[in-house]
């Protein structure tokens, strides 16, 4: 039986007078390529931050690797990747190498002396992203895709046994979008990491996903990817209080 990384029961949250989550329950099991789909507002970055640290539940209950999340300790073994593109300063005056290397401080500590190991970390890390031949390269000087690569490995370098991606197709182009999901499902597969993938836009989510959640404040669908093809448009459409595309 496989182990559930993350585990929410019946976890709701709010800002002042604002409900943003109701009665959430939530499990990831190790090896899922979890979708998580929800428009803007519909409680996703509350969700992760939840699951991040950054926030805790007003009611109910949130286990990481089968511990209560109070006391969970190896927040190394959870990888993050935001939405950059927007607000990166491409002029950042950082290697690749460089930016893969920082993300070892999640795993040594900020203030501790990194591994002798360290570079051939950033280069299994960036080679498990397809972008080695870049290490020397400046950050500011590649494409929005292989940037995103590039946070990827940074996340990837501290060895996570789960990776969060936010939208991370944001700043990609149209013609790139599959190869960056072949990678993701070769990280998957081939490097058994568990991943969850934030995304509103529901058109442009890759079959190679393994489970779909279906987020509006709470959930109304949580389940192998099989089954959500099998639910009604006029369905999905209630769920979220206006027309949206399914995946495909």
């Amino acid at each position: 039986m496989k182990k559930p990384l993350i585990e929410m029961k019946n976890v709701s949250f709010q800002y002042e007078y604002t409900q943003v989550l109701k009665n959430i329950s939530l499990r990831v099991e190790e090896g899922d390529f979890l979708a998580l789909l929800g428009q803007n507002g519909s409680g996703k970055s509350t969700l992760l931050k939840l699951i991040l640290g950054l926030l805790k539940p007003m009611t109910g209950e949130i286990e990481l690797f089968g511990e209560n999340a109070n006391h969970f300790k190896h927040r190394e073994w959870i990888g993050y990747v935001s939405q950059k593109s927007n607000a990166f300063n491409s002029g950042f005056p950082a290697t690749v190498q460089e930016v893969v290397k920082s993300g070892l401080a999640k795993k040594t500590g900020l203030f501790k002396s990194l591994p002798k190991n360290a570079d051939e970390l950033v280069y299994h890390a960036l080679a498990d992203v397809g972008m080695e031949s870049f290490a020397k390269r400046n950050i500011g000087q590649l494409s929005g895709g292989q940037q995103q690569r590039v946070f990827i490995a940074r996340a990837l370098v501290a060895q996570p046994k789960l990776l969060i991606l936010d939208e991370p197709t944001v700043g990609i182009d149209h013609e790139n979008v599959q190869a960056f999901y072949d990678m993701l499902a070769h990280l998957n597969v081939q490097h058994q990491i568990t991943m969850i993938l934030v995304t509103h836009d529901v058109d442009i989510v890759s079959d190679r996903i393994s489970h779909v959640a279906c987020l509006n404040q709470t959930i109304h669908f949580h389940g192998y990817k099989n089954d959500f093809d099998t639910i009604s448009q006029e369905q999905i459409d209630a769920w979220y209080g206006h027309s949206v595309r399914k995946i495909h």
